[in-house]
């Protein structure tokens, strides 16, 4: 697995495949110049690269001659690091790292749960690289409306004390640990709390309505602040908050299809 050395020293891990010539213009483009996107897989908080979206994704992307990239956070699958040690910040600048340094030309990011707050922090930082984004159950500002504010008081309390507090996970069974840092941090990255999110790329948020994770009212809430008018949520009535069935890939194929097509053109 080929890894991206950091400046502290950190190596994030990542696959890469080469489909079209980076930055060629796409046969049958409409428009002169048009360029044919790579496409950039965000994963979640505490998932990694390997999982079933990232894989389908990869094989799709491969079927089209795509250039596609996934890749592990700090402290994530096989990067290196504490996932104690990791912030939304943190995070976001290894995604900035491997858009900048692995990437070459117009990118479409799709972004699973913390992977899609991600995917809008990249956007709002390298606007003119970004032709498109997909989200999976965007869970912008997690950490605060989905940790800080639905923990006891006393919790709370807690976790400023002593600086971290073992939080259960539905899909692990060993607990994981939310650092006070990591909600403290994160309140510099929040874009529900602004009136406009200046992003105006294409933008494609899927989310289930049977996500118990993440409410689906947040990707609602994501599209309403967005700058941009080439915006759809589409809402899965059975969908859960992974999205990884076969149905949910091949909504997700399609998704992803159309942003190629209107970046190509």
């Amino acid at each position: 697995m080929p890894e991206l050395l950091r400046p502290d020293g950190h190596k994030i891990a990542y696959h890469q495949i080469t489909g079209q010539t980076p930055g060629a213009q796409t046969p049958g483009a409409q428009t002169p110049g048009a360029q044919t996107p790579g496409v950039i897989f965000l994963g979640g908080f505490k998932s990694d690269m390997s999982g079933s979206k990232a894989l389908s994704l990869e094989h799709w992307c491969q079927n089209q001659n795509h250039n596609f990239l996934r890749f592990d956070y700090l402290g994530h699958g096989t990067s290196s690091g504490r996932f104690e040690d990791g912030t939304i910040g943190r995070w976001r600048d290894d995604a900035l790292a491997v858009l900048d340094e692995l990437s070459k030309g117009p990118q479409i990011l799709v972004g699973s749960s913390m992977g899609g707050w991600i995917s809008l922090l990249l956007a709002l930082a390298r606007p003119q690289r970004i032709a498109g984004i997909i989200t999976i159950a965007a869970a912008a500002d997690f950490t605060e409306t989905l940790i800080w504010q639905q923990l006891p008081a006393a919790v709370q309390a807690r976790l400023r004390r002593e600086g971290v507090w073992q939080r259960p996970s539905d899909y692990d069974e060993n607990a994981y640990p939310i650092t006070y840092q990591l909600i403290e941090e994160a309140r510099q990255h929040q874009l529900l709390n602004q009136t406009e999110i200046a992003i105006h790329c294409p933008l494609r948020l899927l989310h289930g309505l049977q996500d118990n994770d993440v409410p689906w009212q947040t990707s609602v809430a994501i599209a309403e602040r967005l700058s941009g008018n080439n915006v759809r949520v589409e809402l899965i009535k059975d969908g859960e908050h992974r999205l990884a069935r076969p149905e949910d890939l091949t909504r997700l194929h399609s998704a992803l299809s159309e942003l190629v097509t209107i970046a190509s053109h």
